[in-house]
């Protein structure tokens, strides 16, 4: 079935909306928190540049040369002797892994809107914790509606096709999340706390880095940019045959970027205005931001609506990217129409998703645990720490050593991709940084190596 084709300004939206989840706004915050402001940026911003923006244009330039699903392009790339590394195309499923538990959070932020619009926001820290520890531990069935409300928007966008709902609706929630923020930049920066907030992200604080924060900058800046799942690629394949790669890669990554940081700006201007602590972790949006938001009265419940229909729009335009390699993968593989690939792709991500949710709950936890350990917290750990960097290094040594050098160059080694000295540092980067970096990561998060 021949895969239908983005426009140019459409393919750049959808791919920001793939790399921009949540991850820019919720997770890159609490990071830059964690290890030191500044510094952690700084050194973020490099593995950016050094990293995630070469695997990123290796991982295009698979989908754009192989112009099918991930198995495919691989199998269709690959010299004849060389066949069996069609097994790193299943990458691809990646994504519905991520998805059992990537919906779940999803429904969170949507059990948030109505909770926020319906009852407005907590006074206090300790209130804040048992809203969240209530419906995470207790509101079993709220979770399921919502989680479900997630995975039915998600399947009638990848069901309406490339035209008709991915580019559709990532030229709709794209350029309104980016007003959302930048709306609430607007007013964040008329506040006191917004100097503080400058200067926490952008001075370097060096004595609080240190070695775990290198290895935390690597995997976000590779993992903020959905790479090592398909995705990117997937998309690729319906790249216009007059689009620069390099310069879509390039406007995709700092879009990507500038979100991050414009998310990170605004929540530590709304923290240091009321002198909370930046150093919070993953509960920073669902406990810490709303009780902040209180002290602002009713313009707070405003703001905070607009920062979570901000998240719930960043997460399902990152949701549809997910979904859609294993779609074109059944599409092309079993002759499926587009309907019964949705279907079933939804079906199973959305019964793991309750199983997920279920193992977090006070009633259920343990029968969905294994070794004590929640569902929800292996799938988790399984791709961040496993699967996606097995499939970036996949993707950067095919790139660098498997495919012919001359198709490479013939691709990219030119005026308008990457002329010259560049196209060097790039094939550098790709043959011998971010393998070495994906290695030391894995090993780090597997826990085989410390440094």
């Amino acid at each position: 079935m021949k895969i239908q084709k983005f426009s140019k300004i459409g393919f750049i939206m959808a791919a920001a909306g793939s790399a921009v989840g949540l991850g820019n706004i919720w997770k890159f915050p609490y990071m830059t928190g964690e290890y030191g402001g500044g510094a952690f940026v700084l050194i973020y911003l490099i593995t950016i540049a050094f990293i995630g923006f070469s695997v990123m244009i290796a991982e295009m330039l698979i989908g754009a040369l192989g112009k099918k699903d991930t198995v495919s392009s691989f199998e269709e790339l690959a010299p004849p002797s060389k066949k069996w590394w069609k097994y790193a195309g299943f990458m691809g499923f990646n994504g519905i892994i991520i998805m059992t538990f990537y919906s779940v959070v999803i429904g969170w932020i949507l059990y948030y809107l109505f909770y926020v619009l319906f009852s407005g926001l907590p006074s206090d820290t300790q209130t804040a914790k048992n809203i969240f520890s209530n419906l995470v531990g207790n509101e079993v069935l709220a979770q399921i509606f919502f989680h479900t409300i997630s995975v039915i928007i998600v399947g009638y966008v990848v069901h309406r096709g490339i035209k008709g709902g991915i580019e559709k609706v990532n030229l709709i929630l794209m350029p309104a999340l980016m007003l959302i923020l930048f709306g609430l930049l607007t007013y964040a920066a008329s506040l006191d706390g917004f100097s503080k907030a400058l200067a926490f992200m952008f001075e370097p604080k060096w004595e609080k880095l240190n070695s775990e924060a290198f290895i935390r900058a690597v995997g976000h800046s590779f993992f903020t940019l959905s790479l090592g799942m398909g995705a990117i690629m997937t998309y690729a394949a319906s790249l216009p045959k007059d689009a620069s790669i390099t310069k879509t890669a390039f406007i995709v990554t700092f879009m990507d970027t500038l979100i991050a940081l414009v998310a990170g700006l605004v929540i530590f201007s709304f923290l240091f205005q009321f002198g909370a602590k930046p150093g919070q972790g993953p509960g920073l949006v669902f406990i810490s931001l709303p009780t902040i938001l209180h002290n602002f009265g009713s313009l707070g419940i405003f703001f905070a609506l607009l920062f979570f229909l901000a998240l719930a729009f960043a997460g399902l335009t990152s949701a549809v990217s997910l979904v859609e390699p294993v779609v074109q993968y059944l599409i092309d593989r079993f002759k499926m129409s587009r309907t019964k690939a949705v279907v079933l792709t939804s079906l199973i991500y959305w019964i793991v998703g309750i199983a997920a949710l279920l193992s977090f709950t006070n009633s259920w936890g343990k029968l969905f645990s294994i070794a004590g350990k929640p569902l929800f917290d292996i799938l988790e750990f399984t791709t961040d720490s496993i699967l996606l960097p097995l499939g970036g290094f996949a993707i950067v040594i095919f790139v660098g050593y498997v495919l012919p050098k001359t198709q490479v160059q013939a691709h990219l080694h030119k005026p308008g991709e990457l002329a010259g000295k560049l196209y060097a540092v790039w094939m550098f980067s790709i043959r011998y940084i971010a393998p070495v970096a994906l290695i030391f990561m894995m090993l780090n998060l597997l826990g085989i190596l410390k440094i």
